[in-house]
């Protein structure tokens, strides 16, 4: 018995973009001589948008083993770019915060970034491409809703 896969169906185009997206990125953070591994600079983005936030957390949120992160943000803290600190609300966590210098490698990364969303986005209206980031950002709070919605229903009541 034979099955039809579409490749071009939902699931398969994100995940092939973001494929592609990424390893451009990486590529070119490299080919910038800032210093840094594709890893340590998704870690350094991804903190940068969270804010302070558990490592566990950002560890979840790049989709990367607790002790991948770990390394990532080892090499990260020894160039002064990222600080672990307690959490004030539970001694035993650490929260992970960029340092000031890590302003200026982020600016070193920006006009990296928009070089992709640019070569992304070639041949699509402005407009178009506001209404697809609309629907991308409806499709993730949808699926992020979803997932809430199950945690809930699996965790025992008390």
């Amino acid at each position: 018995m034979s099955s039809h896969i579409d490749p071009d169906s939902f699931g398969f185009l994100v995940s092939d973009i973001a494929r592609l997206f990424r390893a451009g990125i990486d590529r070119r953070v490299g080919e910038a001589g800032l210093g840094l591994t594709a890893g340590e600079g998704r870690a350094l983005a991804q903190a940068a948008r969270a804010g302070p936030v558990r490592q566990n957390v950002l560890a979840e949120r790049m989709g990367v083993e607790a002790m991948t992160l770990s390394a990532y943000l080892d090499r990260l803290e020894a160039r002064g770019l990222v600080e672990r600190v307690p959490d004030p609300t539970d001694r035993r966590a650490k929260l992970v915060r960029l340092a000031p210098s890590a302003d200026a490698m982020l600016a070193a990364i920006a006009p990296i970034s928009a070089a992709m969303r640019a070569e992304a986005s070639a041949g699509i209206e402005p407009e178009d491409w506001k209404s697809l980031l609309f629907m991308l950002k409806t499709v993730r709070s949808n699926l992020s809703a979803a997932k809430a919605e199950m945690s809930t229903r699996e965790r025992p009541e008390t």
